[in-house]
């Protein structure tokens, strides 16, 4: 029983461990939505319309009943209208990237 207690325990730690190594390592593979390209340029189309895209659609792209308005498939909509775009996107690492892109 005890070699049990003692098994299980050890596959715990090991399991735990294994996961936050797994967990932190596989962060380093996976594209990070803060980063710039060497020129320090966000991209509109890559970076920052497929935020917009999942927070903000239908009602501002294409045949939306914002759109005429307020198209944020452009980038000067997004630029003239500055922090105000924050009240949908609660994201941090969204809103940094979205600050640069506003400070370019």
């Amino acid at each position: 029983m005890r070699t049990i207690i003692l098994l299980l325990a050890l596959a715990f730690l090991l399991y735990g461990w294994m996961g936050h190594r797994t967990q932190s390592n596989a962060a380093a593979f996976l594209p990070d939505e803060t980063a710039t390209s060497a020129s320090n340029q966000v991209d509109f189309e890559t970076q920052i319309k497929p935020i917009f895209q999942s927070k903000c659609m239908p009602c501002h792209f294409s045949g939306g009943q914002m759109y005429s308005s307020l198209p944020f498939d452009r980038p000067e909509t997004i630029k003239k209208l500055g922090d105000k775009v924050f009240t949908r996107i609660k994201d941090e690492n969204h809103r940094r990237l979205i600050r640069e892109f506003l400070t370019q």
